[in-house]
């Protein structure tokens, strides 16, 4: 997954000091959690350098953090050749134009919402759901569903005795 504008709103925040900030969502934090306990490989893969988001990574154990990117399609290439798969089973959510070389080559290309016209046009599925408002967790439960383990994660949470 790309980060700005994907994880986060796209949004950069500087303070007075000159320390940047990003507001990362918590549910989307969740949707990778989800996947990895399923043993799905989570990726990030930016253009952007920063130590915002290799702690963000680290604190979700992204085990492929890629920072710093110009050819987001060459690391996606090494990654799944690496961990002995084709990219037609890779899944990959971007929003902006560097994105596109990209979603246009894997299995499963997604957009938020509010990603670029020129990568909506492109992707194979548009979030309901806008870059860092839970777009990434919305592509973690399509997944997740379309593997058929949405029914186990019910199950997790259905000792809580708790209904919505």
């Amino acid at each position: 997954m790309d980060v700005d504008g994907t994880l986060t709103d796209a949004g950069m925040y500087y303070s007075e000091s000159g320390d940047e900030w990003k507001k990362f969502n918590t549910r989307d934090g969740m949707g990778i959690k989800l996947l990895q306990r399923v043993g799905l490989i989570t990726a990030i893969v930016t253009q952007e350098r920063t130590r915002l988001v290799a702690r963000r990574a680290e604190k979700l154990a992204i085990p492929e953090l890629h920072q710093g990117v110009m050819d987001k399609l060459s690391v996606l290439r090494e990654m799944a050749t690496r961990h002995g798969i084709s990219l037609e089973q890779v899944a990959y959510i971007g929003d902006d134009v560097n994105d596109i070389e990209a979603l246009q080559a894997v299995g499963l290309s997604a957009s938020p919402a509010d990603g670029l016209p020129q990568v909506l046009r492109v992707v194979k599925y548009v979030c309901r759901k806008k870059g860092g408002e839970g777009a990434v967790r919305e592509l973690a439960e399509m997944i997740l569903k379309a593997q058929g383990h949405v029914s186990s994660f019910k199950s997790q949470i259905s000792g809580s005795g708790k209904r919505p």
